[in-house]
């Protein structure tokens, strides 16, 4: 997987925009343009593709850090600005029944029990 890849992946997972990355670049001092970045999410085959080196993926890590941590000297509260899963999609799935208590269901008991008559006497 190459930096590219990376860069995206990250960028889906964590739903950031081109206007946030810049701005997460920024925080470590490192200055690019939206058309520059963009230029990293395209795919291979484009003409204007350009391949992501070690130090811009190395740069946007250390950014992120900072943008969701903070700096040492200004930590962040954690448990507010990392994204998680919003409690509102999590839908519990509904319990189907046992397999047991399905077949259960299928008897019926107005039924009489049957008396054979070739049944051998002891």
């Amino acid at each position: 997987m190459i930096n590219n890849d990376v860069l995206k992946k990250l960028r889906v997972a964590l739903k950031l925009r081109d206007d946030e990355i810049v701005d997460i670049l920024k925080l470590v001092d490192f200055k690019i343009t939206k058309s520059e970045l963009g230029a990293f999410f395209r795919k291979e085959d484009h003409p204007n593709y350009v391949e992501c080196g070690d130090q811009i993926l190395r740069n946007f890590l250390n950014g992120l850090v900072i943008h969701y941590r903070g700096t040492r000297e200004n930590p962040k509260d954690t448990k507010t600005t990392l994204p998680g899963p919003k409690k509102e999609s999590i839908v519990p799935k509904p319990q189907k029944p046992r397999f047991i208590d399905q077949q259960k269901k299928k008897i019926d008991h107005d039924i009489s029990p049957v008396k054979y008559k070739n049944k051998k006497k002891s």
